[in-house]
Protein backbone atom coordinates (compact mmCIF):
# COMPACT_ATOMS: atom_id res chain seq x y z
CA UNK A 1 0.00 0.00 0.00
CA UNK A 2 2.83 2.39 0.88
CA UNK A 3 4.59 1.56 -2.40
CA UNK A 4 1.37 2.17 -4.33
CA UNK A 5 0.96 5.61 -2.72
CA UNK A 6 4.58 6.50 -3.54
CA UNK A 7 4.05 5.50 -7.16
CA UNK A 8 0.85 7.57 -7.38
CA UNK A 9 2.64 10.55 -5.84
CA UNK A 10 5.47 10.23 -8.35
CA UNK A 11 2.96 10.09 -11.21
CA UNK A 12 1.29 13.25 -9.95
CA UNK A 13 4.65 15.02 -9.74
CA UNK A 14 5.64 13.84 -13.23
CA UNK A 15 2.30 14.89 -14.74
CA UNK A 16 2.51 18.27 -13.05
CA UNK A 17 6.01 18.79 -14.44
CA UNK A 18 4.87 17.78 -17.92
CA UNK A 19 1.94 20.18 -17.73
CA UNK A 20 4.20 22.98 -16.54
CA UNK A 21 6.56 22.43 -19.50
CA UNK A 22 3.79 22.01 -22.05
CA UNK A 23 3.61 24.91 -24.51
CA UNK A 24 0.43 26.96 -24.18
CA UNK A 25 -2.56 26.80 -26.43
CA UNK A 26 -2.81 30.01 -28.45
CA UNK A 27 -5.97 31.81 -29.52
CA UNK A 28 -5.58 34.91 -31.67
CA UNK A 29 -8.77 36.93 -32.13
CA UNK A 30 -8.51 39.55 -34.85
CA UNK A 31 -11.35 41.97 -35.51
CA UNK A 32 -11.84 43.56 -38.93
CA UNK A 33 -11.72 47.40 -39.06
CA UNK A 34 -12.04 47.85 -35.29
CA UNK A 35 -10.78 51.24 -34.15
CA UNK A 36 -8.29 51.93 -31.38
CA UNK A 37 -11.02 53.55 -29.27
CA UNK A 38 -13.81 51.03 -29.84
CA UNK A 39 -13.47 48.87 -26.72
CA UNK A 40 -13.87 49.91 -23.11
CA UNK A 41 -10.26 49.12 -22.18
CA UNK A 42 -9.20 51.80 -24.70
CA UNK A 43 -11.77 54.40 -23.75
CA UNK A 44 -15.03 53.45 -25.47
CA UNK A 45 -18.09 54.77 -23.64
CA UNK A 46 -20.96 54.04 -26.05
CA UNK A 47 -20.05 50.41 -26.70
CA UNK A 48 -20.00 47.80 -23.93
CA UNK A 49 -17.20 45.24 -24.21
CA UNK A 50 -16.98 43.55 -20.79
CA UNK A 51 -15.36 40.34 -22.04
CA UNK A 52 -12.62 42.07 -24.00
CA UNK A 53 -12.10 44.45 -21.09
CA UNK A 54 -11.71 41.44 -18.80
CA UNK A 55 -8.86 40.21 -20.98
CA UNK A 56 -7.14 43.55 -20.38
CA UNK A 57 -7.75 43.53 -16.64
CA UNK A 58 -6.39 39.97 -16.43
CA UNK A 59 -3.51 40.51 -18.85
CA UNK A 60 -1.42 43.17 -20.57
CA UNK A 61 -2.62 46.00 -22.80
CA UNK A 62 -0.36 47.62 -25.40
CA UNK A 63 -1.10 51.28 -26.11
CA UNK A 64 1.18 51.83 -29.12
CA UNK A 65 0.65 48.70 -31.17
CA UNK A 66 0.41 49.03 -34.96
CA UNK A 67 -0.67 47.00 -37.94
CA UNK A 68 1.66 46.47 -40.89
CA UNK A 69 -0.98 47.71 -43.33
CA UNK A 70 -3.82 50.22 -43.31
CA UNK A 71 -6.13 47.83 -45.19
CA UNK A 72 -6.97 44.14 -44.87
CA UNK A 73 -4.63 42.15 -47.11
CA UNK A 74 -1.30 43.83 -46.25
CA UNK A 75 -2.02 43.71 -42.53
CA UNK A 76 -2.80 39.99 -42.57
CA UNK A 77 0.24 39.23 -44.69
CA UNK A 78 2.47 41.06 -42.21
CA UNK A 79 1.00 39.27 -39.20
CA UNK A 80 1.29 35.78 -40.65
CA UNK A 81 4.78 36.16 -42.16
CA UNK A 82 6.50 38.36 -39.59
CA UNK A 83 7.65 40.66 -42.40
CA UNK A 84 6.66 43.89 -44.08
CA UNK A 85 3.92 42.94 -46.58
CA UNK A 86 5.90 44.40 -49.48
CA UNK A 87 8.36 41.51 -49.12
CA UNK A 88 5.52 39.13 -50.00
CA UNK A 89 4.29 41.35 -52.83
CA UNK A 90 1.08 42.15 -50.95
CA UNK A 91 1.49 45.76 -49.91
CA UNK A 92 -0.45 47.06 -52.91
CA UNK A 93 -4.10 47.42 -51.80
CA UNK A 94 -6.64 44.82 -50.70
CA UNK A 95 -7.10 41.78 -52.92
CA UNK A 96 -10.26 41.78 -55.02
CA UNK A 97 -12.33 38.80 -56.16
CA UNK A 98 -10.52 37.02 -58.96
CA UNK A 99 -7.17 38.68 -58.19
CA UNK A 100 -4.29 36.67 -59.55
CA UNK A 101 -2.10 37.46 -56.56
CA UNK A 102 -2.01 35.87 -53.13
CA UNK A 103 0.25 34.70 -50.35
CA UNK A 104 2.97 32.68 -52.07
CA UNK A 105 3.79 29.20 -50.82
CA UNK A 106 7.43 30.06 -50.23
CA UNK A 107 6.38 32.47 -47.48
CA UNK A 108 6.87 30.82 -44.09
CA UNK A 109 3.73 31.47 -42.04
CA UNK A 110 3.03 31.50 -38.33
CA UNK A 111 0.67 28.54 -38.76
CA UNK A 112 3.30 26.47 -40.58
CA UNK A 113 5.91 27.11 -37.93
CA UNK A 114 3.58 26.31 -35.03
CA UNK A 115 2.45 23.18 -36.81
CA UNK A 116 6.09 22.07 -37.05
CA UNK A 117 6.27 22.46 -33.27
CA UNK A 118 3.40 20.03 -32.74
CA UNK A 119 0.46 22.43 -32.74
CA UNK A 120 -2.88 21.65 -34.33
CA UNK A 121 -3.73 24.76 -36.32
CA UNK A 122 -7.09 26.19 -37.28
CA UNK A 123 -8.36 29.30 -39.02
CA UNK A 124 -11.94 30.37 -38.46
CA UNK A 125 -13.21 33.46 -40.26
CA UNK A 126 -11.72 35.63 -42.97
CA UNK A 127 -8.63 34.82 -45.06
CA UNK A 128 -8.25 37.59 -47.68
CA UNK A 129 -4.84 36.45 -48.90
CA UNK A 130 -5.86 34.97 -52.23
CA UNK A 131 -8.56 32.71 -53.66
CA UNK A 132 -6.54 30.52 -56.03
CA UNK A 133 -5.97 26.91 -54.87
CA UNK A 134 -2.28 27.50 -54.18
CA UNK A 135 -3.09 30.46 -51.91
CA UNK A 136 -5.67 28.64 -49.78
CA UNK A 137 -5.22 28.57 -45.97
CA UNK A 138 -4.76 24.80 -46.07
CA UNK A 139 -1.66 25.42 -48.20
CA UNK A 140 -0.21 27.72 -45.56
CA UNK A 141 -0.06 25.58 -42.46
CA UNK A 142 -3.66 25.52 -41.27
CA UNK A 143 -4.97 22.02 -40.58
CA UNK A 144 -8.54 23.27 -40.62
CA UNK A 145 -10.34 26.20 -42.22
CA UNK A 146 -13.91 27.38 -41.80
CA UNK A 147 -14.75 30.77 -43.16
CA UNK A 148 -14.68 33.10 -46.13
CA UNK A 149 -11.94 34.11 -48.53
CA UNK A 150 -12.92 37.80 -48.55
CA UNK A 151 -14.60 40.42 -46.39
CA UNK A 152 -18.29 40.21 -45.58
CA UNK A 153 -19.08 42.86 -48.23
CA UNK A 154 -18.58 40.25 -50.96
CA UNK A 155 -22.06 38.69 -50.71
CA UNK A 156 -21.67 36.25 -53.63
CA UNK A 157 -18.83 34.33 -52.02
CA UNK A 158 -19.33 30.99 -50.29
CA UNK A 159 -18.85 29.98 -46.70
CA UNK A 160 -16.27 27.20 -46.81
CA UNK A 161 -15.29 24.24 -44.68
CA UNK A 162 -11.85 23.47 -45.96
CA UNK A 163 -12.30 23.85 -49.70
CA UNK A 164 -15.95 22.77 -49.75
CA UNK A 165 -18.80 25.33 -49.83
CA UNK A 166 -21.31 24.82 -47.02
CA UNK A 167 -23.39 27.90 -47.75
CA UNK A 168 -23.60 30.12 -50.85
CA UNK A 169 -24.10 33.00 -50.86
CA UNK A 170 -23.07 33.93 -47.35
CA UNK A 171 -25.45 35.35 -44.76
CA UNK A 172 -23.49 38.28 -43.20
CA UNK A 173 -25.93 38.47 -40.29
CA UNK A 174 -24.98 34.96 -39.13
CA UNK A 175 -21.20 35.03 -39.60
CA UNK A 176 -20.22 35.91 -36.02
CA UNK A 177 -22.54 33.19 -34.72
CA UNK A 178 -21.14 30.66 -37.21
CA UNK A 179 -17.53 31.56 -36.46
CA UNK A 180 -18.12 31.37 -32.71
CA UNK A 181 -19.73 27.93 -32.95
CA UNK A 182 -16.89 26.58 -35.08
CA UNK A 183 -14.25 28.05 -32.77
CA UNK A 184 -15.82 26.38 -29.74
CA UNK A 185 -15.94 23.06 -31.60
CA UNK A 186 -12.27 23.39 -32.56
CA UNK A 187 -11.23 24.10 -28.98
CA UNK A 188 -13.21 21.17 -27.56
CA UNK A 189 -12.00 18.77 -30.25
CA UNK A 190 -8.36 19.72 -29.68
CA UNK A 191 -8.50 20.14 -25.92
CA UNK A 192 -5.51 17.82 -25.46
CA UNK A 193 -3.45 20.52 -27.14
CA UNK A 194 -1.38 22.30 -27.95
CA UNK A 195 -3.50 24.12 -30.51
CA UNK A 196 -3.35 27.41 -32.38
CA UNK A 197 -6.69 28.94 -33.29
CA UNK A 198 -6.87 32.13 -35.33
CA UNK A 199 -10.34 33.69 -35.08
CA UNK A 200 -10.24 36.14 -37.97
CA UNK A 201 -13.62 37.80 -37.53
CA UNK A 202 -15.41 39.76 -40.24
CA UNK A 203 -16.89 42.38 -37.90
CA UNK A 204 -17.09 45.33 -37.64
CA UNK A 205 -16.28 45.54 -41.36
CA UNK A 206 -19.23 46.88 -43.36
CA UNK A 207 -22.00 45.88 -43.94
CA UNK A 208 -22.94 46.31 -40.30
CA UNK A 209 -25.59 43.62 -39.79
CA UNK A 210 -25.79 42.27 -36.23
CA UNK A 211 -27.66 39.06 -35.47
CA UNK A 212 -31.17 39.36 -34.08
CA UNK A 213 -30.13 39.18 -30.41
CA UNK A 214 -27.75 42.15 -30.80
CA UNK A 215 -29.67 44.44 -33.14
CA UNK A 216 -30.32 47.77 -31.38
CA UNK A 217 -28.48 46.64 -28.26
CA UNK A 218 -25.74 49.27 -28.11
CA UNK A 219 -25.76 53.07 -27.93
CA UNK A 220 -23.51 53.30 -30.98
CA UNK A 221 -25.86 52.18 -33.74
CA UNK A 222 -25.30 49.11 -35.87
CA UNK A 223 -21.52 49.52 -35.53
CA UNK A 224 -21.78 49.26 -31.75
CA UNK A 225 -24.14 46.30 -32.08
CA UNK A 226 -21.69 44.20 -34.10
CA UNK A 227 -18.82 45.11 -31.75
CA UNK A 228 -20.89 44.01 -28.76
CA UNK A 229 -21.64 40.77 -30.59
CA UNK A 230 -17.91 40.35 -31.17
CA UNK A 231 -17.38 40.86 -27.44
CA UNK A 232 -19.99 38.17 -26.75
CA UNK A 233 -18.03 35.81 -28.97
CA UNK A 234 -14.87 36.43 -26.93
CA UNK A 235 -16.86 35.69 -23.79
CA UNK A 236 -18.07 32.38 -25.20
CA UNK A 237 -14.51 31.34 -25.97
CA UNK A 238 -13.29 32.25 -22.50
CA UNK A 239 -16.16 30.33 -20.90
CA UNK A 240 -15.27 27.27 -22.95
CA UNK A 241 -11.64 27.46 -21.84
CA UNK A 242 -12.71 27.58 -18.20
CA UNK A 243 -15.14 24.68 -18.57
CA UNK A 244 -12.44 22.51 -20.16
CA UNK A 245 -9.79 23.42 -17.60
CA UNK A 246 -7.65 25.10 -20.30
CA UNK A 247 -7.83 28.61 -18.96
CA UNK A 248 -4.45 28.73 -17.21
CA UNK A 249 -2.43 27.32 -20.09
CA UNK A 250 -3.97 29.27 -22.96
CA UNK A 251 -2.59 32.52 -24.30
CA UNK A 252 -5.42 34.66 -25.67
CA UNK A 253 -4.67 37.68 -27.86
CA UNK A 254 -7.18 40.26 -29.07
CA UNK A 255 -6.40 42.83 -31.77
CA UNK A 256 -7.62 44.37 -35.05
CA UNK A 257 -6.32 44.33 -38.62
CA UNK A 258 -6.36 48.13 -39.12
CA UNK A 259 -8.18 51.29 -38.11
CA UNK A 260 -11.90 51.96 -38.55
CA UNK A 261 -13.93 52.73 -41.68
CA UNK A 262 -16.33 54.37 -42.21
CA UNK A 263 -17.64 54.37 -38.65
CA UNK A 264 -15.79 53.63 -35.44
CA UNK A 265 -13.47 55.46 -33.10
CA UNK A 266 -9.73 56.01 -33.38
CA UNK A 267 -9.66 57.19 -29.78
CA UNK A 268 -8.77 60.72 -30.89
CA UNK A 269 -6.05 59.70 -33.30
CA UNK A 270 -5.97 61.42 -36.68
CA UNK A 271 -7.12 59.58 -39.81
CA UNK A 272 -8.51 56.07 -40.20
CA UNK A 273 -8.41 53.01 -42.43
CA UNK A 274 -6.68 53.60 -45.74
CA UNK A 275 -4.83 56.73 -44.62
CA UNK A 276 -1.23 57.40 -43.66
CA UNK A 277 -2.22 58.92 -40.34
CA UNK A 278 -1.94 57.27 -36.94
CA UNK A 279 -5.59 56.22 -36.84
CA UNK A 280 -5.10 53.96 -39.84
CA UNK A 281 -2.57 51.73 -38.08
CA UNK A 282 -2.77 51.96 -34.30
CA UNK A 283 -5.11 49.28 -32.93
CA UNK A 284 -5.92 47.54 -29.65
CA UNK A 285 -3.66 44.69 -28.58
CA UNK A 286 -4.42 42.69 -25.46
CA UNK A 287 -2.66 39.50 -24.34
CA UNK A 288 -3.83 37.33 -21.46
CA UNK A 289 -1.73 34.44 -20.17
CA UNK A 290 -2.27 33.70 -16.47
CA UNK A 291 0.93 33.43 -14.46
CA UNK A 292 3.04 34.80 -17.30
CA UNK A 293 1.74 38.30 -18.08
CA UNK A 294 0.94 40.52 -15.14
CA UNK A 295 -2.76 41.20 -14.73
CA UNK A 296 -3.80 44.78 -15.41
CA UNK A 297 -0.42 45.82 -16.81
CA UNK A 298 0.30 47.90 -19.89
CA UNK A 299 3.17 49.04 -22.06
CA UNK A 300 3.54 52.10 -24.28
CA UNK A 301 6.51 50.66 -26.20
CA UNK A 302 5.82 50.70 -29.93
CA UNK A 303 5.39 47.39 -31.73
CA UNK A 304 3.76 46.06 -34.89
CA UNK A 305 1.69 43.04 -35.79
CA UNK A 306 4.61 41.37 -37.58
CA UNK A 307 6.09 40.99 -34.07
CA UNK A 308 3.40 38.42 -33.29
CA UNK A 309 5.11 35.65 -35.26
CA UNK A 310 8.56 35.68 -33.59
CA UNK A 311 6.94 36.28 -30.21
CA UNK A 312 4.60 33.30 -30.42
CA UNK A 313 7.34 31.06 -31.77
CA UNK A 314 9.51 31.96 -28.82
CA UNK A 315 6.66 31.22 -26.42
CA UNK A 316 5.99 27.90 -28.17
CA UNK A 317 9.62 26.90 -27.88
CA UNK A 318 10.63 27.37 -31.50
CA UNK A 319 13.15 29.44 -33.40
CA UNK A 320 12.14 33.09 -33.62
CA UNK A 321 14.81 33.84 -36.24
CA UNK A 322 13.55 31.84 -39.16
CA UNK A 323 14.26 34.22 -41.98
CA UNK A 324 17.12 36.54 -42.83
CA UNK A 325 14.55 39.23 -43.64
CA UNK A 326 12.23 38.73 -40.68
CA UNK A 327 11.19 42.25 -39.71
CA UNK A 328 9.30 41.31 -36.57
CA UNK A 329 10.92 41.15 -33.16
CA UNK A 330 10.22 39.08 -30.08
CA UNK A 331 8.18 41.35 -27.78
CA UNK A 332 7.78 39.04 -24.80
CA UNK A 333 9.60 41.70 -22.76
CA UNK A 334 6.96 44.28 -23.71
CA UNK A 335 4.16 41.87 -22.87
CA UNK A 336 5.88 41.39 -19.53
CA UNK A 337 5.51 45.10 -18.85
CA UNK A 338 8.75 46.61 -20.10
CA UNK A 339 8.63 49.98 -21.85
CA UNK A 340 11.56 49.61 -24.26
CA UNK A 341 10.73 48.84 -27.89
CA UNK A 342 13.06 46.53 -29.85
CA UNK A 343 12.48 48.71 -32.92
CA UNK A 344 14.46 51.84 -33.77
CA UNK A 345 12.01 52.66 -36.56
CA UNK A 346 8.72 51.33 -37.96
CA UNK A 347 7.52 52.03 -41.50
CA UNK A 348 3.90 52.53 -42.51
CA UNK A 349 2.92 51.76 -46.09
CA UNK A 350 0.07 53.15 -48.14
CA UNK A 351 0.00 50.80 -51.12
CA UNK A 352 3.66 50.19 -52.03
CA UNK A 353 5.00 53.49 -50.81
CA UNK A 354 6.10 54.48 -47.34
CA UNK A 355 3.52 56.99 -46.17
CA UNK A 356 4.91 57.53 -42.67
CA UNK A 357 7.45 56.25 -40.18
CA UNK A 358 7.75 56.12 -36.44
CA UNK A 359 10.60 56.19 -33.95
CA UNK A 360 10.01 55.86 -30.21
CA UNK A 361 9.54 59.65 -29.86
CA UNK A 362 8.65 60.98 -33.30
CA UNK A 363 6.39 60.35 -36.26
CA UNK A 364 7.09 61.57 -39.79
CA UNK A 365 4.35 61.60 -42.40
CA UNK A 366 4.46 62.52 -46.07
CA UNK A 367 2.00 65.17 -47.18
CA UNK A 368 0.90 66.79 -50.43
CA UNK A 369 0.77 70.26 -48.92
CA UNK A 370 3.59 72.42 -47.49
CA UNK A 371 3.42 73.02 -43.74
CA UNK A 372 4.78 76.55 -44.27
CA UNK A 373 5.57 78.84 -47.16
CA UNK A 374 9.30 78.16 -47.44
CA UNK A 375 9.17 74.41 -46.76
CA UNK A 376 11.42 72.39 -49.02
CA UNK A 377 9.78 69.43 -50.80
CA UNK A 378 11.22 65.97 -51.11
CA UNK A 379 11.21 64.80 -54.70
CA UNK A 380 10.68 61.14 -55.53
CA UNK A 381 11.97 60.00 -58.91
CA UNK A 382 11.31 63.51 -60.19
CA UNK A 383 7.57 62.86 -60.45
CA UNK A 384 6.12 63.92 -57.15
CA UNK A 385 6.96 66.75 -54.76
CA UNK A 386 6.01 65.90 -51.19
CA UNK A 387 6.57 67.49 -47.84
CA UNK A 388 7.25 65.95 -44.47
CA UNK A 389 5.33 66.75 -41.31
CA UNK A 390 6.86 65.80 -37.97
CA UNK A 391 5.04 65.19 -34.70
CA UNK A 392 6.25 64.58 -31.15
CA UNK A 393 4.32 61.45 -30.14
CA UNK A 394 5.12 61.97 -26.47
CA UNK A 395 2.89 65.04 -26.31
CA UNK A 396 0.85 65.08 -29.53
CA UNK A 397 -0.37 61.59 -30.43
CA UNK A 398 -3.27 63.11 -32.36
CA UNK A 399 -0.74 64.68 -34.76
CA UNK A 400 -2.07 68.21 -34.78
CA UNK A 401 1.10 70.30 -34.55
CA UNK A 402 4.00 70.01 -36.97
CA UNK A 403 7.37 70.62 -35.27
CA UNK A 404 9.62 70.42 -38.33
CA UNK A 405 10.91 73.98 -37.97
CA UNK A 406 11.56 73.62 -34.26
CA UNK A 407 13.66 70.44 -34.43
CA UNK A 408 15.60 70.43 -37.72
CA UNK A 409 18.17 67.87 -36.55
CA UNK A 410 15.49 65.39 -35.55
CA UNK A 411 13.72 65.98 -38.83
CA UNK A 412 16.91 65.22 -40.74
CA UNK A 413 17.34 61.95 -38.85
CA UNK A 414 13.77 60.96 -39.69
CA UNK A 415 14.24 61.81 -43.34
CA UNK A 416 17.40 59.70 -43.33
CA UNK A 417 15.27 56.80 -42.06
CA UNK A 418 12.81 57.53 -44.85
CA UNK A 419 15.48 57.36 -47.53
CA UNK A 420 16.87 54.14 -46.08
CA UNK A 421 13.39 52.61 -46.03
CA UNK A 422 12.83 53.60 -49.64
CA UNK A 423 16.11 52.05 -50.66
CA UNK A 424 15.64 48.77 -48.80
CA UNK A 425 11.87 48.24 -48.88
CA UNK A 426 10.24 50.30 -51.63
CA UNK A 427 12.87 48.97 -54.01
CA UNK A 428 11.18 45.57 -53.70
CA UNK A 429 8.09 46.91 -55.44
CA UNK A 430 7.51 46.20 -59.10
CA UNK A 431 4.15 47.95 -59.31
CA UNK A 432 4.49 51.12 -57.26
CA UNK A 433 3.73 54.45 -58.87
CA UNK A 434 5.51 57.41 -57.35
CA UNK A 435 2.22 59.22 -56.80
CA UNK A 436 0.83 56.63 -54.39
CA UNK A 437 1.27 58.58 -51.18
CA UNK A 438 -2.20 59.97 -50.63
CA UNK A 439 -5.02 58.38 -48.69
CA UNK A 440 -6.31 55.22 -50.32
CA UNK A 441 -9.88 54.92 -51.50
CA UNK A 442 -9.54 51.16 -51.80
CA UNK A 443 -11.00 50.12 -48.47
Amino acid sequence: MVLKRIILLLLVIICSACSANKPPNIILVMADDLGFGDVGAYGATLINTPNIDALASEGVRLTQFYTSGNVCTPSRAGLLTGRYPIRAGLADRTLAVGDMRGLMQQEATLAEQLKSLGYVTGLVGKWHLGDKPEYHPLEHGFDEFFGVLYSNDEPEQALLRGRVPVESPINPQQLTLDFTRESLDFIEKNRAGPFFLMMSMTSPHKPLIPSADFAGKSRAGAYGDVVEELDWSVGEVMSMLVSLGLDDNTLVIFTSDNGPFPEGSTGGLRGGKGTGWEGGYRVPFIARWPGQFKAGSQSAAMSMNFDVMPTLLNIAGGDSHLHAELDGKDIVNILSGEQQSPHAVLYFFNNERIAALRTPNWRLILSDYPPWRDAQPIRFEGKKSLYTLMFDMRIDSSQQYDLSRDFPEEKQLLEDHLRKGRETLESLSTQADSTQFGDSDDV
